[in-house]
C-alpha cells in the first residue's frame, strides 16, 4: 500500500482504510473516485479478503473494463483475475445463470435486447405502431425499476395510458415466460426476487461476496438498491461511491432517494466527502460550486483544486444557432492558434438534446475540422440490421435461442407466442435448443398439426439457407444469394407493413441494401484496409463471413482513438473530461429543458441544475458557455432568454465576455507581423 500512501489525499486515505462497516464516499466531480475504489480493493486483499469475495459494481461495461485494468496494474493480474468487477446487469446474469432454475428459468434462458422487446410488445398490444410500443416499453421499464409487477402497476395506474400499459405488461410477461426469456430489467428484478424469497440462495451469495463496492451510487434505482441490501445483508460490508450533485438520470428510474435511505437503513454509516478536484481550474470550479449551491444539499461539500484560477469562464452571446456554431469553430481555431491546444480531440461541444448536433456538424465540416458525434445510433444497432444478423447468427449456431426467436418472428410467419412457448418448454424439458427441437419426433404430441407444419417449414428454410451460404462465395454471387433470401422472406414488405411513414421504411430498406453490400464485399476478396496497409483478402463464403460477423462488428464499433472534436449530449458526457469545453444553447426552455405542456417542478429543476453542473465540470482548462439571442422553436424563431443557470454561475462580466472572432483576428495580425519581420530579417541577411 506504499503507492496509496504516496498518491492519496487525507480524505481518500480515510475512505480506503474504513473497513469496519458501511461507508458512503461522496465523490465530487474529478475527485479521484476510481483511484479510491481500486486502492480499497488492494486494502481489502491486504486485510485478508480473497479476490473472489470482493465485488465492484459499475454502471457501464467501459467503466468495468477500466476498473479491472487499473486493479490489475495495482495488485497484479493473478489477484485481479478472480475479482467480481461487473455492471449490475452482468452480476444479475451471473446470479441467474447459477440460480435461474429456482425462479423458473431453464439453464439456457434467452436475454432479449431492446428491439426484441419492442417486437414482443407490439405482439402483446396488438399494434404495428412503433411509437406506441416504445411508449409502453419506457413505462414498463420504469415500473420494473420501481419493483412493480403488472398487477401492482394496474392498481397504481393514474390514467388510460398507464392502465393500457399495465394490461400489455401482463400479456408481455406471459410471453417472456413462455419463451423462457428475460429482458434487461429482469436481470435485476429476478435476482432480487430470488435473494428476497430464497434464504438458501441469499446465504450462498452473501457468503460468496463478502465485500461490495458500488460506483456511481447516485445512479441506482429502487430495485438496484434493494438488490444491494440483499447482497450485503445485516453485515453491511460495503462502500458506496457517488455524488448527489451528479444525479441526472431520474427520467430512467434512478432516484436520489437511495442516498437519503442509506443513513436510515445503516445508522452506523460512515460518510466521507472527497472535495479536492484533480481536473479543473479554480475559475471553472467556482462557477460549478455557485450553480450547485442553489440546490438543497443532502451532504455538504465544496470542490477545490491546486491548479490555480486559470482562464476566466467565457460567456458567448450568439444571434442564433448558426452563429453559435460559427463562434464555436472560431474558438477552436483561436485556441489552436494560441497554442493552448494541439489536437482537435482536446475539444468537446456539449448540448442538451441530440438534434442540436446537426448545426455544429455543418460548421465543422465547412471549416474542415474532423469531429465525431457520440451517443448516436451505430449502423449495427439499427433494428433492421439486428434482424439480419440474427438470421446469420442462426446459420452459424443453431443453438442460439435468442437468434432463433428473432428470426422466426421477423418477418411474421403465422407462428404465435403459444406455439413458441410450447416449443420452448419442450426444448427445456429435453435440454436442447429450440431449433434442434423442431425435428424431434415426439414434438407432434405437444402441438397442432398446423403449428408443427409451420415450424417444420421454417426449419427446412434455415437448413436450405445454411447450405446456400456454405457454398456461395464471391461478391456478385453473395449479393445475389442474399437478395434472393430477402425476397423469399418478404423482408422489404415487412418493413413497409411495420412503418406508418413510407420514407422511414425506404430509409430502413436502404440500410438493408448497404448491409448486403457490406457482407458481399467481404465474400469477394476485394481490396481491404487494415492498419493503413491495403491488401487483397481471400474469397469467403457467406457462412464464413457470418461466422466472423460478431468479431467484425465489435472491431467496427470500437474504432481507433482519432483526432476529432467530440459532439455529445450533456447526459452522455458524464464521466468524461476534455481540456476545452463549449456548452451550447444555455437558454431557458433548452437548459433547463421544458416542453410547452410541461410543468417545471422543483424536483425537475434541481435535476436540470445538476445537469448544468455536470457540463461545467467536464472542462479541465477552458470553458465557454453560449446563449442564444434568438432560437428556433419548431418552425418559428423566438426570442432567446439566457438560462437562469448563467446568472447562478456568478461570472465576472468584465472577464467573461470576449468575441473569439476579434481574438482570432488579432492573432492573425500578430502572426502576419511576425512573418513580415522574419522576411525582412532574411532579406537584410542576404544583403
Amino acid at each position: 500500500m506504499s503507492e496509496a500512501v504516496n498518491t492519496l489525499n487525507p480524505a481518500q486515505m480515510e475512505a480506503v482504510h474504513h473497513l469496519n462497516g458501511p461507508c458512503l464516499v461522496i465523490a465530487g466531480a474529478g475527485s479521484g473516485k476510481t483511484r479510491v475504489i481500486t486502492q480499497k480493493i488492494a486494502r481489502l486483499l491486504q486485510a485478508g479478503y480473497a479476490s473472489k469475495q470482493i465485488a465492484a459494481i459499475t454502471f457501464t461495461n467501459k467503466a468495468s473494463q477500466e476498473m479491472r485494468e487499473r486493479a490489475k496494474h495495482l495488485i497484479g493480474a493473478r489477484a485481479a483475475k478472480d475479482l467480481v468487477i461487473s455492471t449490475f446487469h452482468s452480476l444479475g446474469v451471473r446470479i441467474l445463470r447459477q440460480e435461474g432454475t429456482r425462479v423458473g428459468l431453464k439453464e439456457q434462458f434467452s436475454i432479449l435486447d431492446s428491439d426484441d422487446v419492442l417486437g414482443l410488445l407490439r405482439d402483446a398490444g396488438g399494434t404495428v405502431d412503433a411509437n406506441q410500443a416504445r411508449s409502453w416499453q419506457w413505462t414498463i421499464s420504469l415500473w420494473k425499476n420501481q419493483g412493480l409487477t403488472a398487477k401492482q402497476a394496474l392498481l397504481a395506474a393514474k390514467d388510460d395510458h398507464e392502465r393500457s400499459a399495465a394490461l400489455v405488461m401482463e400479456r408481455y410477461q406471459d410471453r417472456l415466460a413462455a419463451y423462457q426469456a428475460v429482458d434487461f430489467d429482469d436481470l435485476i428484478s429476478l435476482p432480487l426476487r430470488l435473494l428476497t424469497e430464497d434464504a438458501e440462495a441469499r446465504g450462498r451469495w452473501q457468503d460468496q461476496l463478502r465485500y461490495v463496492l458500488v460506483d456511481e451510487y447516485q445512479d441506482t434505482n429502487a430495485v438496484q438498491y434493494d438488490l444491494l441490501k440483499q447482497l450485503v445483508g445485516k453485515r453491511g460490508m460495503f462502500t458506496a461511491v457517488g455524488d448527489d450533485d451528479q444525479s441526472i438520470y431520474g427520467w430512467r428510474g434512478a432516484t436520489i432517494e437511495n442516498l437519503k435511505r442509506l443513513p436510515l437503513d445503516y445508522p452506523n454509516l460512515k460518510v466521507i466527502p472527497l472535495e479536492q478536484n484533480y481536473r479543473s481550474t479554480g475559475a471553472i470550479l467556482r462557477a460549478a460550486n455557485n450553480v450547485i449551491a442553489i440546490n438543497p444539499k443532502l451532504f455538504q461539500k465544496k470542490l477545490w483544486s491546486d491548479f490555480g484560477d486559470g482562464d476566466p469562464v467565457q460567456l458567448i452571446e450568439a444571434d442564433g444557432e448558426e452563429h453559435e456554431a460559427e463562434r464555436a469553430v472560431s474558438r477552436i481555431q483561436a485556441l489552436m492558434a494560441e497554442g493552448k491546444a494541439r489536437e482537435f480531440k482536446q475539444f468537446a461541444i456539449l448540448y442538451r438534446a441530440n438534434h442540436q448536433a446537426r448545426i455544429f456538424e455543418q460548421a465543422l465540416r465547412r471549416a474542415e475540422i474532423p469531429y465525431k458525434v457520440s451517443g448516436g445510433q451505430s449502423f449495427f444497432d439499427k433494428s433492421e440490421i439486428k434482424d439480419l444478423c440474427a438470421w446469420l447468427r442462426l446459420l452459424v449456431n443453431q443453438d442460439d435461442d435468442p437468434a432463433f426467436l428473432r428470426a422466426i418472428t421477423t418477418p411474421k410467419r403465422g407462428i404465435g407466442h403459444q406455439t413458441l412457448g410450447s416449443l420452448s418448454q419442450f426444448a427445456g424439458r429435453w435440454k436442447c435448443s429450440m431449433f434442434e427441437s423442431l425435428f424431434a419426433e415426439s414434438l407432434a404430441a405437444h402441438m397442432s398439426t398446423r403449428a408443427l407444419g409451420s415450424l417444420h417449414e421454417f426449419g427446412r428454410f434455415i437448413t436450405d439457407l445454411e447450405f446456400k451460404a456454405k457454398h456461395t462465395s464471391g461478391a456478385k454471387e453473395a449479393k445475389a444469394m442474399m437478395l434472393e433470401w430477402l425476397k423469399d422472406i418478404a423482408y422489404e414488405q415487412h418493413l413497409y407493413d411495420n412503418e406508418e411513414n413510407e420514407k422511414v421504411a425506404a430509409a430502413r430498406w436502404n440500410n438493408v441494401l448497404d448491409f448486403v453490400d457490406w457482407v458481399a464485399k467481404r465474400c469477394g476478396g476485394e481490396l481491404s484496409q487494415d492498419g493503413g496497409a491495403t491488401f487483397e483478402s481471400e474469397k469467403q463464403t457467406v457462412l464464413q463471413v457470418a461466422q466472423t460477423i460478431s468479431v467484425i462488428l465489435s472491431m467496427a464499433e470500437r474504432g481507433d482513438e482519432q483526432d476529432q472534436v467530440t459532439l455529445t449530449t450533456l447526459h452522455a458526457s458524464k464521466g468524461l473530461e476534455w481540456p476545452h469545453v463549449f456548452l451550447a444553447s444555455v437558454n431557458e426552455g433548452l437548459l433547463p429543458f421544458k416542453a410547452d405542456d410541461e410543468e417545471m417542478t422543483a424536483q425537475r429543476l434541481e435535476e436540470e441544475r445538476r445537469l448544468m453542473y455536470v457540463g461545467i465540470t467536464r472542462a479541465r482548462t477552458t470553458l465557454a458557455v453560449s446563449t442564444l439571442r434568438r432560437r428556433k422553436k419548431s418552425r418559428e424563431l423566438v426570442m432567446g432568454v439566457p438560462s437562469r443557470f448563467i446568472t447562478e454561475m456568478r461570472l465576472n462580466e468584465g472577464d467573461s465576455k470576449e468575441d473569439p472572432r476579434e481574438k482570432l483576428k488579432r492573432l492573425r495580425e500578430t502572426f502576419a507581423a511576425k512573418g513580415a519581420l522574419s522576411s525582412a530579417a532574411q532579406q537584410a541577411e542576404r544583403k
